[in-house]
């Protein structure tokens, strides 16, 4: 019996995802072929200057602008971000420092505390 070492691919989207870009700012070639692994290694190991780029000034997908504002995903849709943003409109964001912005900060900062807090408890309880 033999065994035939099948590439592994996936679909751009998750590529994309994995790499911490926003699909459709993607290239064309990117986004109409299967990704895989190895090329998906290459792309992490080496970005080409279109992915850095991307990484650089985005526009960013919600995951990413989430972690640089410092705020969940699901507070960026309470306050109506549902668009993807470059990190100039980020770095803007942060400086007018928005109502919303500042009350989310303070939602996650909380979600973090309760976290550690049941973290410790459960390790107590393994101790």
């Amino acid at each position: 019996m033999t065994s035939h070492q099948n590439t592994q691919t996936m679909k751009p989207a998750t590529a994309a995802k994995k790499l911490g870009v926003y699909l459709e700012a993607t290239p064309a070639d990117f986004r109409e072929g299967a990704v895989s692994r190895a090329e998906l290694n290459e792309l992490q190991a080496n970005p080409p200057q279109w992915l850095q780029e991307l990484r650089r000034n985005g526009p960013h997908p919600r995951p990413v602008v989430a972690a640089k504002l410092g705020v969940s995903i699901a507070g960026l849709a309470r306050a109506g971000v549902t668009e993807p943003l470059t990190t100039e409109q980020i770095e803007a964001l942060k400086k007018e420092g928005p109502e919303w912005l500042e009350r989310e900060r303070a939602t996650q900062a909380e979600v973090r505390k309760e976290a550690e807090r049941i973290k410790k408890k459960n390790a107590e309880r393994q101790a």
